[in-house]
This record gives C-alpha cells, structure tokens and sequence, in this order.
C-alpha cells in the first residue's frame, strides 16, 4: 500500500534552499523509504552497515568524494565526524547536494547546529497521521486509529499491533538508549517509560515520577530528554500570561504515536481502548499530536500550550499562530452537554475570547456554533485547525 506522505512537498522545497536537508524522525517512521521514494537517483548508504561506518570514520574525505553529484546517508548521527567535511565540500562546490536522516536528535544537532548552521534544513517526519491514512482508503474510527497508531510497518506488512510494537521498544532500548551513558539499567528504562505513559495529559510531577521509577529526580529528568531527542515523546508548556490566578506551572506530556501509548498502557483492542480509564487521555494525546504533526508536515515549529489553573480549571491545547491565540478544549464523549465547555467558557471570561475563535473537539458528529466556542467533529478538527 502506498500512502502519501504529506511532508513530501515540503521536503522538495527546503531542498531547493538548502545544500543539506535532513529528516528526523522516531526510528521506523518511514524516513528512509520517503526519500528514496522521492530521490530515486541519489545514491544511499546507510551508517548503520557497520562496513559503510567503518570507511566513513577512518577516511571520511574520501568517503563523502565518493558521491561527487551528493548522496542520502542514513542514520548519519552514526558517524558525526562526517558533518565537518560536509561543510568544506557545500561551501566549495554550491552544485553538491546531501541528505541526512537520523533517529537519535541528541546524537545529531549538536553537531548540526556546530558544522552546518546555515546550511542545513532540518524537518521531522512522524507515522502517519489520520489524513495521511484517510487519502489511502484505510480511515478507521477514532478507538481503532488511536489504539493503533500510523507506524507504516502496521499497515504496508499487516503486523500486529503487540507485535510490533514489542520488537520495536527492544529495538528502541538496544539501538538507541544503550548508547547513552545516562541509561544503564534497560528493564527500568523499559519501566520508565510504561510509568510516562500512564502521565499522559497530565501536569508532570518529576518528583512523583522519580519516586515510582526508583530513581533520582536529575535521572528522570535526563530519560524525559531522551525521548523527547528520539520523537518519542513531546511537551506542552503552560500558558505564560499571568490571570491573578495560581496557575499550573508543569508541563504535559504527550505521546508522538499513540499506538505506542496503548502499548505501553497494556490495552489490547480498540474496544478496550474505549472502556479505558485512559481513554479521553489517549483522545486528547491523539487529537494534539494530530495537530502537531501537521505544522511539523508544512515545516513549521509547532507553538502549543495549555492552561490551568490552582481549581481545576482548564483548556486542553492554545494554539498559537501569527499573533492569534485558539483555545481548543478536547473531549472523548460522542454526546454534547454543557459541562464539556466550562473551561472554555473560564477562558472566555478570563480573556474575552469570541465564541467563533474558540474550539470543542469531540467524538460526535455534529457540528454547531455555540455561545461560548464552536463544536467540532474530531475528524473536521484535525483538517481545519
């Protein structure tokens, strides 16, 4: 099944204004397939060979001469020392033209941003998101799509979802996290990562989270970091403005994939999904990833936070865009009543928002412009806003 991806265009762009593009991305997110489906005649290596690697590091001068027109190198965080020379050979022959695709950020753009600022275009790509499925004829309902999540591997191979996603967190602790100094014990990482999971949407209390881990606050914090380099993870800011409220000063955290969420959850099916006590967690982390990887799609730096305050008031996701400020509030409930908007309706009278600026994302299907915000299907939702 071929599914177009919706960065492609994007990809195109930046390569006309950049000699370096490179695609991040979480591992098996379809990074190397894209490019090669849209640079046929470049030539690839990728430095995970361990023989590729070996002649990059011991010569890598005359590694990279032999792509005289330019060449996709994958996994490219397995041998830095190649981002030198890279910026010698742009910077004298302005016809040269390279890719880089990585899945480990925190090996990468340290040394990107040292060797190759200025130029290089740096875009992400993350598993398909619903459209991206949708245009292939594959639309599932929200459970099935949240449970499942847009890995590609679950859809061109048919793998099951505990399958995969079993191999893929070993292949993720083996790969990724075992070359970092800071993680020693995989099982607690492993354990780390199922206890993230069950915080999604939640203020993040590290302290809390150091605690049931089993580890040092200053650890926890390192192995957040760690996700969030390898696109695992994301985080939503609070609001900054101050109402004469005590307001929520913790992030939230929320899932690139929920597939992966559910995994880690331990939910087993779609149906399970909509009996969980998780569920409307798993919706809103599935609704702002959507969202999320929209603007990263169009190559934009997405611009999400939250606000809450000391009572329980709430909005789920503030976009913010060209000066504009759009409270969305997400819910999990298929039927409309009042309560949902309360926190909108906060807002409202906190900021003076107009009901036409301000969104209720649910899982009904009726759309209707209310006195307080504007109630929004959840698959209209991730098209428009």
């Amino acid at each position: 099944m071929l599914i177009t991806r919706q960065i492609s265009e994007t990809i195109l762009a930046t390569r006309q204004w950049y000699p370096i593009l490179y695609l991040g991305g979480s591992r098996q997110s379809g990074k190397t397939t894209l490019l090669r489906q849209l640079f046929p005649d470049m030539p690839y290596a990728s430095l995970e060979d361990p023989d590729v690697r070996l002649l990059a590091e011991d010569d890598p001068r005359r590694f990279l001469k032999s792509f005289p027109q330019g060449a996709i190198l994958d996994e490219a965080q397995r041998a830095p020392i190649l981002f030198s020379y890279l910026q010698t050979m742009v910077d004298a022959d302005k016809s040269l033209q390279f890719i880089l695709s990585g899945s480990q950020n925190f090996l990468l753009m340290e040394k990107i941003s040292q060797s190759l600022a200025g130029r290089v275009g740096i875009l992400n790509l993350h598993p398909f998101s619903f459209p991206e499925i949708s245009a292939a004829g594959t639309a599932p309902d929200l459970e099935t799509f949240t449970w499942q999540g847009g890995y590609p591997a679950l859809f061109d191979k048919k793998i099951p979802q505990e399958i995969f996603f079993n191999n893929y967190l070993q292949t993720y602790l083996e790969r990724d996290v075992r070359l970092l100094k800071n993680v020693g014990d995989l099982t607690q990482f492993a354990r780390f990562m199922r206890l993230c999971a069950g915080r999604v949407g939640q203020p993040l209390n590290m302290s809390a989270l150091a605690t049931d881990t089993g580890t040092a606050v200053n650890t926890v914090k390192a192995w957040l970091a760690v996700l969030e380099a390898s696109y695992i993870i994301f985080f939503l800011q609070p609001w900054h403005v101050n109402f004469s409220k005590r307001i929520v000063k913790s992030s939230k955290m929320y899932f690139f994939d929920t597939g992966l969420l559910c995994y880690l959850l331990g939910v087993g099916s779609p149906r399970q999904l909509e009996t969980h006590h998780y569920f409307g967690n798993a919706m809103e982390n599935s609704i702002i990833a959507e969202l999320y990887k929209k603007r990263t799609n169009q190559g934009k730096l997405p611009s999400f936070w939250f606000w809450q305050d000391s009572k329980g008031n709430e909005v789920d996701l503030l976009i913010e865009e060209n000066g504009v400020l759009r409270p969305v509030e997400i819910k999990s409930s298929q039927t409309f009543n009042t309560r949902l908007v309360s926190g909108l309706k906060m807002w409202q009278s906190l900021t003076g928002a107009a009901p036409e600026a301000q969104f209720l994302i649910y899982a009904g299907n009726q759309k209707m412009q209310l006195d307080s915000c504007q109630l929004m299907p959840w698959q209209e939702a991730i098209e428009v806003l």
